[in-house]
């Protein structure tokens, strides 16, 4: 049964100007028996307009999405926005001190864990919290994810091909707007555990992203992230200026798990195929070796289908079932 949140605010959001404070999960561990583990949060309050909510650190070891938060943050008044922008620059804040893929309080996973439970554990109180408390107040919202440390993508946005087709469009013109030269559209396939989908059942437009990866800060990827979130605003009427120019965006998507390649035992993935790099079925992906097991023959590896390689896995040891490389399919521009 799902309560009232837990999760109290230290700030009023509906004030006007600037604000800083925490929502307060309070989850008694070891470390913290009897107060609260902060999480931060923002508010740039203007008045009448949109209310924008901005997250990232939903993976605490994805760090490109907070870095162009925190820029935007800082140069952004209340004086110059029409409307609100809520911001979780580290929306799991344990996992982004530690930077984990999830949560050390409990080895959950924010992006698996909507709608969430407000008496469950604290990742479950976090996404109760977000789609419950939080969602119901915006009127658009962006998600910023990378690879972290397991994987690399090509910079896309994340869209979702809602069932309402008005809300599937207004996604869609997120997407487009946010100025990535590619739109990866979730279709079917998508996970229903995931912000994406709170958006979706709250009936708020949004988009998440993949900002590259590897685990640290690319500079290049984090400019073109904060260069999206200003577009965000502009698109959304909440600051003067026009959208900054970009080449149309390719649509991709995942038409079949089957197309991507997986690891088939435990070893090193020698690849050959990077994100971004186009693969035709059959090819070769690369080797892969039996590192523990060197009487093995290495053997190579070649794509179960034709398509972009989205992503490949930036580990080094992979264990079998681990995604090497994900590959999406060429979508219709016009849905």
């Amino acid at each position: 049964m799902t309560h009232k949140s837990r999760i109290a605010l230290t700030i009023d959001l509906d004030q006007p100007g600037t604000h800083f404070g925490d929502a307060m999960l309070r989850w008694s561990d070891n470390a913290n028996p009897l107060g609260y583990h902060p999480i931060p949060v923002i508010s740039i309050n203007g008045g009448v307009g949109p209310t924008l909510l901005l997250t990232g650190g939903t993976h605490g070891d994805e760090f490109e999405g907070p870095c162009a938060i925190m820029r935007i943050v800082a140069s952004l008044s209340a004086a110059q926005l029409r409307g609100r922008v809520i911001a979780f620059p580290a929306l799991n804040a344990p996992a982004v001190q530690s930077s984990a893929r999830v949560s050390p309080l409990d080895g959950a996973n924010l992006n698996r864990a909507f709608p969430g439970d407000a008496d469950g554990g604290p990742t479950a109180m976090i996404a109760q919290f977000l789609e419950q408390d939080i969602l119901p107040l915006c009127d658009a919202a962006i998600d910023l994810h990378s690879g972290g440390k397991a994987a690399v993508f090509a910079p896309c946005a994340l869209p979702t091909q809602t069932a309402d087709p008005e809300l599937a469009d207004q996604n869609m013109a997120l997407a487009r707007a946010f100025g990535l030269p590619l739109i990866w559209r979730l279709g079917p396939h998508n996970d229903n555990r995931s912000v994406n989908s709170a958006a979706e059942r709250a009936g708020v437009p949004m988009i998440a992203t993949e900002l590259g990866g590897g685990g640290g800060v690319d500079p290049q990827i984090t400019d073109q992230a904060e260069t999206g979130l200003r577009n965000i605003l502009k698109h959304l009427g909440m600051i003067d200026g026009d959208i900054a120019p970009s080449e149309p965006a390719r649509s991709v998507e995942i038409t079949s798990p089957a197309a991507s390649l997986y690891a088939p035992s435990e070893g090193i993935f020698d690849r050959a195929m990077s994100a971004g790099q186009e693969g035709a079925k059959g090819q070769a992906a690369g080797m892969f070796h039996h590192i523990t097991e060197p009487e093995r023959a290495s053997r190579t590896l070649i794509l179960p289908e034709g398509g972009l390689v989205l992503a490949h896995t930036n580990r080094g040891f992979v264990r079998r079932g681990e995604l090497l490389l994900l590959i999406v399919q060429d979508v219709d521009q016009a849905v």
